[in-house]
């Protein structure tokens, strides 16, 4: 009679154990095994990620907790339901935070307004207000965009369309809002979009930084800070990206201080070729003492990375969805007809006043940010124990993981069509925008922490909606994927492929 060895005994033990684990959890939405817990599952799905973690939180009813491996502290709150987001955000703001995992993984923010918590959160955004809020910082992003559309977006694709080429409109937007953040932040224009579509180091290494961000978070801590340690992989473009980047931000705030020391700040704020933030920012130092340049970089960081992913990212998304739907186009075209009076050439007159006659447009831009909004997940961290209003109890220093992408196809949200992409949602009975409160429209984040550059944003987009529909005809490559890329920002994976055709109205 044959006895078993050692080894073939492990080998049963191991195999009963893997048996047990897989009867427990092949009905589950997301198996949970032995010492792994459920990061396999997670890595598996990573190209279709948001979908993934949307299906999950169907199943689980809006909200369920993620284990990751044994021993490595990887336990984040996954939801999407309108109350527990309402409930972090608002009610209970003062007791969710960014916390030390986000800071880790966001460390090449430094302590700009996206990473900071508490009193120095309320200072950055103290400052930035004061700025926003000021009429003529608003009327110079607007005269910035304008001339950017004019002088460079229009010539481009105006090129693209004569010569009968296929573009990818995603990374003619990204290099497009680049340029124009830089200049509205730095009062540097990088000039990213031209016809040959030039590699620019610092615009290139926001892309890389984008892609090494992610992965810290499916990664765990240990491997990644051990991978940051050896500077191999993801790490060593990162680290490489942070320093290309600094170089940039450094030689622009000291470029400012320079011009600030030869002239007044009477003689700046009168002078539209030296308006930008960073200006505004340094002129406006006072007695309590100098604004240091770290405050600036993180300051500047912050903004252009806001300024270019999210509007970029939307626009995408935007003209996708339009050229999908001639239907949409045909309305936002007859409304920007009605509406906007005719400027030189076949040209519209952009006025932030008829901007805001185009409640249409306003409502596709909105649909177009529900269903794909530009950042699909934020981060929270509970500093005390809580109890979410969907009965989940919450340990302090918990990760909390709201999906803005889940929360945006939610039928108890939105209805049974929340897959589709129908504007009129968005419009009352009375032809005016319905508003829908930010802890479901999330977009725009919610509460305390919702975006400063909301309007500057939406007007951004109007602009380069309107310049473009009304110039042109735009037509999707047939057979080209546009699926959702894995990243910090929804970006489409494979780009967005058009050719062109002029309109003529």
């Amino acid at each position: 009679m044959a006895v078993l060895g050692i080894g073939e005994f492990l080998v049963a033990v191991i195999l009963f154990i893997l048996i047990h684990y897989w009867r427990l959890n092949r009905h589950a939405p997301i198996p949970n095994w032995p010492i792994l817990g459920m990061l396999p599952a997670l890595l598996l799905n990573i190209p279709t990620v948001f979908d993934y973690i949307t299906s999950i939180l169907k199943h689980q009813g809006g909200t369920f907790m993620f284990e990751g491996p044994w021993l490595s502290n990887m336990k984040i709150l996954f939801t999407s339901d309108p109350l527990n987001v309402q409930h972090i955000t608002c009610t209970q703001f003062e007791n969710y935070g960014k916390g030390n995992d986000f800071r880790e993984i966001f460390e090449v923010l430094g302590d700009g307004i996206f990473r900071s918590d508490s009193q120095l959160w309320k200072y950055n955004r103290t400052v930035l207000h004061s700025i926003f809020k000021q009429t003529s910082f608003q009327l110079f992003t607007h005269k910035t965009i304008m001339k950017k559309i004019e002088t460079c977006l229009l010539p481009f694709l105006d090129h693209v369309c004569k010569e009968g080429m296929e573009v990818d409109l995603q990374d003619a937007f990204q290099r497009l809002t680049f340029d124009n953040i830089c200049s509205i932040v730095l009062g540097f224009d990088p000039n990213c979009l031209s016809i040959d579509f030039p590699e620019v180091a610092c615009e290139k290494a926001f892309n890389e930084a984008e892609d090494a961000l992610f992965y810290r978070h499916v990664t765990p801590k240990f491997l990644w800070k051990l991978l940051k340690w050896l500077q191999v992989g993801k790490e060593a473009k990162l680290e490489e990206g942070q320093k290309i980047v600094d170089q940039m931000l450094y030689e622009q705030i000291a470029s400012k201080r320079r011009i600030i020391e030869g002239q007044s700040g009477s003689d700046l704020v009168g002078d539209e070729s030296h308006f930008n933030l960073l200006n505004v920012l340094i002129n406006n130092e006072t007695g309590k003492g100098k604004i240091g340049d770290k405050f600036l970089r993180d300051t500047a960081i912050n903004l252009v990375v806001a300024g270019r992913d999210t509007i970029s990212s939307c626009l995408t998304w935007f003209f996708w969805l339009v050229a999908a739907h001639p239907s949409v186009e045909a309305k936002i075209l007859a409304e920007i007809t009605e509406n906007l009076q005719q400027s030189k050439g076949n040209w519209k007159d952009l006025s932030v006043v008829g901007l805001g006659k185009l409640v249409y447009l306003h409502a596709a831009i909105s649909e177009a940010l529900r269903l794909y909004p530009p950042v699909p997940f934020e981060h929270k961290c509970a500093l005390k124990p809580d109890v979410l209003p969907s009965g989940h109890r919450i340990d302090a220093n918990t990760m909390i993981v709201y999906s803005l992408y889940s929360m945006g196809r939610m039928e108890e949200t939105w209805g049974e069509d929340c897959l589709k992409f129908r504007p009129e949602r968005w419009i009352s009975e009375k032809g005016g925008i319905i508003h829908i409160p930010s802890y479901k429209f999330i977009a725009f984040n919610a509460g305390p922490r919702s975006c400063l550059g909301k309007d500057i944003s939406f007007n951004e987009i109007k602009m380069i909606a309107i310049a473009m529909l009304w110039n042109y005809h735009i037509h999707l490559v047939e057979g080209h994927s546009t699926t959702p890329g894995a990243s910090i920002v929804l970006y489409m994976k494979h780009g967005l492929k058009v050719t062109l055709t002029k309109r003529s109205i």
